[in-house]
């Protein structure tokens, strides 16, 4: 049983869990605040119409999301009334929406049917400075009437700083302290610029958990490509909701990827994860949202890149035909995809082929085997082969051994 309440399940004798748990470690028990259509309206190829929007909504809440995050219904008239036909769904995620920490954005949106407001302000010098220009008394002031009247509405409520890293340690655990008195049902910290590290995210989670006794949620931008990390750090120090967005579309580079996370957090306690999202629903979520904003899904991409579980050396081919745990840490039928071992080229092993020869239901003796992975071997210095093109010649090697033509004997079959 952890500090949480919560039991480690299989992170007991997972392996590549910590070998001593955080006591306030919430790597077993998080959830997901999923903003692919806030944050990821602020993505340059990002043009949702109603139509899409609530295609998006409907396959995450499928997918098993528990929070769905919206754009402020007070941005345009178009999102005031997307907002309001999501809310008409019937989803069983909660339905939030993304505001400025000011009491016009607040009554719109409270209006909408939404069941909670996260609302933000930023709490950074620069911010102060340059966007807002107010200092933190009014910001504390601002945010205990905004907070107050969300409350009175019977709805949930997160605040949340922006630039929360480049903001005085000091500024941030005041105001935090302020709204958790208030009764906020979560604290946001928010990586605005993606300047932070894990271990900067562990301290501040950390110190913060100390100090607030509501949850508390982490947005992390991917600018300097740490994001996902990042969030297993904060999880670890004890936060407990994650900001993702489906491919982790966003402004400029993005933030957590919804799928990225799940990976993450697959390795950390598969079961739970497991048990809490329908995996194999990833793909055409994510299927779903490239096409909406116009791109490709990358090849390297999380789970359900064409390369994510690609073997193609001719010692891992072997290895992954014995044990796929050898050289997979994610099993790809957990999330309705499928290994693929490539074999045209010159660095395949004979292990491999043949198995590829057993697929087909040819009959070759091993010597054979190493016979005809010669072949492709000579013939792929040329250009490599695709799968059609080695099935034909490992049907007519099949036929001339068959027909009683026996092959030459390779002198470095691998």
């Amino acid at each position: 049983m952890t500090a949480n309440g919560t039991t480690n399940g299989s992170a007991s004798h997972n392996p590549h869990a910590p070998k001593y748990q955080d006591s306030l470690s919430r790597v077993t028990n998080w959830s997901v605040i999923e903003s692919t259509l806030r944050e990821g309206e602020q993505f340059a190829n990002a043009f949702f119409d109603t139509e899409t929007k609530i295609k998006i909504a409907q396959a995450l809440d499928d997918f098993g999301v528990e929070y769905i995050e919206l754009t402020s219904p007070a941005a345009s008239e178009q999102s005031r009334s997307d907002c309001e036909a999501i809310c008409r769904l019937g989803l069983k995620a909660k339905i939030l929406t993304h505001t400025r920490c000011h009491m016009d954005d607040a009554r719109i949106a409270v209006e909408t049917g939404v069941d909670g407001l996260d609302i933000v302000i930023g709490t950074s010098s620069y911010l102060r400075e340059f966007s807002h220009g107010k200092d933190m008394d009014y910001i504390a002031k601002q945010a205990t009437e905004v907070i107050n009247f969300i409350k009175s509405k019977g709805l949930e409520v997160r605040f949340s700083s922006e630039d929360s890293f480049r903001s005085d340690l000091v500024d941030l655990l005041s105001i935090y302290r302020t709204v958790d008195k208030l009764g906020v049902n979560r604290v946001g910290i928010a990586d605005t610029v993606g300047c932070a590290n894990p271990r900067q995210v562990y301290e501040l989670v950390r110190t913060l958990r100390s100090v607030v006794s509501c949850d508390i949620e982490c947005h992390f931008h991917n600018d300097t490509g740490c994001a996902i990390a990042n969030a297993y750090a904060a999880l670890e120090a004890g936060a407990t909701h994650i900001d993702t967005s489906v491919l982790g579309i966003g402004e400029r580079n993005g933030i957590t990827p919804l799928g990225g996370l799940c990976a993450r957090m697959y390795v950390a306690d598969k079961d739970y994860v497991i048990g809490k999202y329908k995996l194999d629903k990833l793909r055409d979520l994510e299927n779903l949202v490239a096409e909406a904003v116009q791109i490709q899904v990358p090849f390297n991409n999380y789970i359900t890149g064409y390369c994510a579980f690609t073997h193609k050396a001719g010692i891992h081919a072997k290895a992954i035909l014995n044990n796929p745990s050898t050289y997979e840490i994610l099993k790809p039928e957990d999330f309705g995809m499928t290994r693929y071992v490539s074999i045209g080229h010159r660095l395949t092993g004979w292990n491999a082929v043949k198995n590829r020869v057993q697929q087909l239901g040819l009959k070759l003796s091993d010597d054979e085997v190493k016979a005809v992975t010669a072949q492709i071997k000579v013939m792929a210095d040329v250009k490599p082969l695709n799968i059609d093109e080695v099935d034909t010649l490992l049907r007519r090697f099949h036929d001339k051994v068959d027909g009683g033509i026996a092959p030459a004997t390779p002198a470095d079959a691998n």
